[in-house]
């Protein structure tokens, strides 16, 4: 190459920046600069008694806002007082095109971070600062987040019963409806069924606690039983899963990853608490069944070496639970770098929007595994129209511009927080001895 090319070459390089720059001056000419106008908490029930709070971030371009999820079923009063009298003042003004910049910032502005309440109000502010992102830029927001790296998001349907039998007539509706991926739970008793005494059943203390008592031994014995008759019933073809909830300790929970080897699960879920991680390295060197972990966790440091010893194969947190989008995307880039993949835990009460923020880095990203299913009730989908559709297994968003969703705001103060009784707990079980157990 000549030297004059080469420099020609060099110049025009350095001049695509400000090319770049003088578009965007020009679509934006004679607009103020953009600024954050108003925020507004909206809660609501969802049409089934759920405790959703959203957040609206209002531009002062005309019709430009975003929304965010802040979902805390258990602490719902917290994140709603954060989000009115700590972030609402400290957020309007702000330019909501820096988004990294507002994250971090909002993340360190407690002072104390890595807990569940900031941790929600920074993901309601992230998601929503990325939904109007894509919005000004007229494009569903996996658009922005790199493109589509496949043509759906596949999620895993729930199924189980009472009984083995059921628990396999199960996985078979399932297959019919559509699904490859189904998370197979069993018995009576809530999450540790097959590993619950019943009322006043075994060895108690006088005067103790009568009710339904988990007995780890009891659900080690069981549960591959009930996985052996499954697979005896619908092959190997099904991609079967399996949540322990956090109820196994030490030696236990790698006997039990152990004895569920022979029935090749796409993952093992929660093994063992946060309190006891370091028990994944005794479980990857015992087997080779899969993990899945996170869904409690709040703190980047409790996944991290996780993913980076490859002791887990998913990793499980919430989106809303750990920063948003801009945190997810991150994890999900660390999982790909380190053979790991994710598995956003976007059951049980979480709402359809943190479910489209998850499926716009699901769909975006390389190392997607799977995504639970959730679906909502028909008054949740005129609440906030465009609420994602699940389709023969496979999640699908509106395509609209930015998350895809709109909110309906007078439908969802017809549908307000209902009173929560006792402060709202979850509800822990616990052992013969009546000892607590962790979720």
């Amino acid at each position: 190459m000549k030297r004059r090319d080469l420099w020609k070459g060099i110049l025009a390089g350095s001049l695509i920046p400000a090319a770049a720059a003088q578009e965007t001056a020009q679509r934006t000419k004679g607009l103020p600069p953009l600024t954050i106008k108003d925020v507004k908490v909206i809660t609501t029930s969802g049409g089934r008694r759920s405790r959703w709070v959203f957040l609206k971030i209002i531009t002062n371009e005309a019709g430009l806002w975003g929304i965010g999820s802040a979902n805390n079923q258990y602490q719902t009063y917290a994140v709603i007082t954060a989000l009115e009298k700590h972030l609402k003042p400290w957020l309007i003004g702000k330019d909501p095109n820096r988004i990294e910049d507002l994250w971090q910032s909002c993340n360190l502005k407690t002072y104390w971070r890595g807990g569940p309440i900031n941790n929600n109000v920074v993901s309601a502010m992230d998601e929503a600062l990325w939904d109007i992102k894509a919005k000004r830029a007229n494009m569903p927001l996996y658009e922005l987040l790199g493109g589509k790296a496949r043509d759906g998001v596949a999620c895993y349907d729930h199924v189980g019963g009472r009984t083995k039998e059921i628990a396999a007539e199960s996985v078979q509706a399932s297959l019919e409806k559509g699904y490859r991926h189904m998370r197979v739970q069993y018995g009576e008793g809530g999450y540790g069924g097959g590993g619950f005494l019943r009322p006043s059943e075994g060895s108690r203390p006088e005067g103790g606690y009568q009710g339904w008592a988990f007995d780890e031994d009891v659900y080690v014995d069981t549960i591959p039983r009930v996985f052996d008759y499954v697979r005896s019933k619908v092959g190997f073809g099904p991609k079967l899963l399996h949540d322990v909830h956090s109820h196994l300790t030490g030696s236990n929970a790698v006997l039990f990853a152990k004895r569920m080897e022979p029935y090749s699960l796409y993952f093992v879920e929660d093994l063992l608490a946060p309190e006891n991680i370091a028990w994944y390295r005794q479980v990857r060197q015992a087997c080779a069944t899969p993990q899945a972990v996170g869904e409690v966790f709040s703190n980047p440091h409790e996944y991290l070496p996780l993913i980076t010893e490859r002791l887990i194969d998913f990793c499980r947190t919430r989106v809303s639970a750990i920063g948003g989008i801009t945190q997810a995307k991150k994890i999900a880039t660390l999982c790909e770098v380190f053979g790991c993949k994710t598995a956003w835990q976007e059951g049980g009460e979480n709402d359809p929007v943190n479910q489209m923020a998850s499926y716009h880095v699901d769909i975006s990203s390389t190392a997607f595994g799977i995504q639970e299913e959730n679906s909502f009730p028909p008054v949740s989908h005129e609440i906030l129209p465009g609420t994602g559709q699940i389709r023969k297994g496979y999640l699908y968003g509106s395509g609209a511009p930015g998350l895809g969703l709109d909110i309906n705001e007078e439908l969802a103060a017809k549908y307000p927080l209902e009173n929560i009784p006792n402060g709202g707990p979850y509800g822990t079980d616990r052992g013969v001895d009546g000892k607590v157990i962790w979720p």
